[in-house]
């Protein structure tokens, strides 16, 4: 069983609480559209990562046969504690690097282009993680720590990370001198010059003070967050795109092989050999489009509606064929799309989201099962006038369901 499953209610329940309690206080530490694009990068992140761990811990399980210098027990209490403390180690380097060589910082973008910091954000991970991500871990291999001691570990220290993405909790003492706290990955995720290539810790904050990386949050300047290249979309597809278009333009004009390859491990920005620009928080506009409330709205409730595919998808998805699973992975990967595109105001949107919502809703409603769950017919006719009534609701919008904000 797959535990995230267990982790997604967590998940949604939190934010919703982060939303409500921020909203009490008069923070405006949550957008609906921001919100709704990162959990659609958590869920592109999920749909890909079914289908490529098994080959990342393919090699893990394949070094680790071959090379292992010895075999730790999986029996041992501290061995468990010290394969977290390395694990953690690993990951400092992985997200390090994910900052400073560009072709590694092309998937590790997504998780900072969003303008807010809230539970949210911690859910706007990579898709493509898995192309290179995998190489830091292969150390622990060596050592000889199991692969399911690496799994176990390895969702221990990326589930840590959740709470901290929250500008809701403030300093917490001795502890943001020791751990990861959401006062230090505050920093992490600043756009201000203070805040760049600081704070990499996954779990201990150690690693930076270890390393030189650490930097504390300062109480006179706000931090600004997001990316000094503003993603200015909603789209999860380009959201994990962009930055590789980006690499593959400038090093289609450089000059010689070596300039070509060069753009690709330099550090962001690095091969213009310009200085990193000098940040002015009070300029900064965070990106909105003017869409209408009601809109936002039937977004959120669509996505609402698109988690319980999710979590059937992921309990379901080691027990189907390939082929099913890439066509129900298409599926939810499509509605998140449609959704961002509805976001946007962009005029196809509108007919995108209009052709998934009859399809899905004529296929699960006809066929006699969906991915082997078999609907009662209630609820079968429930969806397809659920999906009936939002292609009437849509049909009554005007096309231009937005423009961005002046």
């Amino acid at each position: 069983m797959n535990p995230i499953l267990f982790a997604i209610p967590v998940f949604l329940l939190t934010i919703v609480l982060e939303a409500w309690w921020a909203r009490r206080r008069g923070l405006a530490v949550y957008d609906i559209p921001d919100a709704v694009t990162s959990l659609h990068h958590g869920v592109l992140s999920q749909l890909t990562g079914a289908f490529t761990k098994v080959a990342t811990l393919g090699i893990y399980i394949a070094v680790y046969d071959t090379y292992r210098l010895t075999e730790w027990s999986m029996g041992n209490a501290w061995l468990w504690v010290l394969a977290l403390i390395l694990y953690d180690l690993c990951y400092y380097w992985a997200h390090r690097m994910g900052h400073e060589v560009n072709i590694l910082w092309a998937s590790h973008v997504v998780h900072h282009s969003s303008e807010y910091y809230n539970l949210s954000t911690a859910l706007r991970q990579t898709s493509t993680g898995a192309l290179l991500g995998w190489a830091f871990y292969l150390p622990l291999a060596v050592l000889g720590i199991p692969w399911q001691m690496l799994v176990i570990v390895g969702l221990i220290d990326l589930l840590y990370q959740y709470w901290v993405h929250t500008e809701l909790i403030g300093r917490l003492g001795v502890l943001d001198r020791i751990l990861v706290t959401p006062s230090n990955h505050r920093v992490h995720h600043g756009q201000n010059d203070y805040c760049i290539d600081k704070n990499y810790g996954g779990i201990l904050i150690l690693w930076d003070r270890l390393f030189g990386t650490f930097e504390d949050e300062r109480d006179g300047e706000k931090i600004v967050y997001g990316i000094r290249k503003p993603l200015k979309s909603y789209s999860p597809i380009w959201g994990n795109l962009h930055y590789y278009a980006d690499l593959w333009r400038e090093s289609v004009a450089a000059q010689g092989w070596r300039a070509k390859v060069g753009v690709w491990v330099a550090p962001p920005g690095g091969w213009t050999d310009e200085p990193i620009a000098h940040f002015e928080p009070a300029t900064f506009q965070r990106y909105t489009r003017q869409t209408p409330a009601a809109m936002r709205w039937y977004v959120a409730l669509q996505y609402a509606l698109l988690v319980p595919l999710v979590v059937h998808f992921l309990g379901i998805v080691k027990d189907i064929p390939t082929a099913d699973a890439l066509v129900y992975a298409g599926v939810i990967a499509f509605t998140a799309v449609a959704l961002g595109a509805l976001l946007e105001g962009l005029p196809w949107g509108r007919w995108l989201e209009m052709l998934r919502l009859l399809a899905v809703g004529a296929v699960f409603a006809l066929l006699p099962d969906w991915f082997g769950f078999q609907a009662p017919v209630a609820l079968r006719a429930a969806v397809l006038v659920f999906a009936v009534a939002s292609v009437v609701w849509l049909l009554r919008r005007r096309t231009a369901l937005g423009q961005v904000a002046a």
